[in-house]
């Protein structure tokens, strides 16, 4: 056991941390196997919404920063191809072709509708404060 009372109260923040963080992971992965127990037995109604809540347990791990951005992203991405691949039609699921380039055509001139800029006018430089030493000659010289 540590002996500073700064490393004994981390330690009882980080065992309270580590309780959370299982909690999101442990509900990200059970809604992960939900829907790929869906998909392997192709339960087209129960699908969508395991799909979604799988979705939303996976944004909320990385809202609590249980796992990392990229990590979800590409979980999502997973989950959602396989759902498509197992319940979207065929055409739907394969790379559609490349389309043809439109056709180019020469530039046109494209006239302005700014307005012209106003000119700036040069400001006269501000005139330095008098000091003190300054104060008390033109005060002398005037009496």
């Amino acid at each position: 056991m540590p002996i500073i009372k700064s490393a004994a109260k981390r330690v009882r923040q980080n065992a309270k941390r580590a309780t959370i963080n299982s909690r999101y992971k442990r509900e990200m992965r059970a809604s992960i196997k939900q829907l790929e127990a869906d998909i392997a037995t192709k339960k087209k109604t129960t699908a969508p919404a395991s799909l979604a809540a799988a979705q939303k347990a996976i944004d909320k791990a990385v809202k609590k920063g249980v796992i990392h951005q990229n990590t979800a992203a590409r979980r999502k991405s997973r989950l959602s191809r396989s759902f498509a691949a197992t319940f979207d039609t065929p055409a739907s699921t394969t790379k559609t072709a490349k389309k043809t380039p439109a056709k180019k055509t020469a530039p046109t001139k494209k006239t302005s509708t700014k307005k012209p800029a106003a000119k700036k006018t040069a400001k006269a430089p501000a005139k330095k404060p008098a000091t003190k030493s300054t104060a008390k000659k033109t005060a002398t010289k005037k009496s």
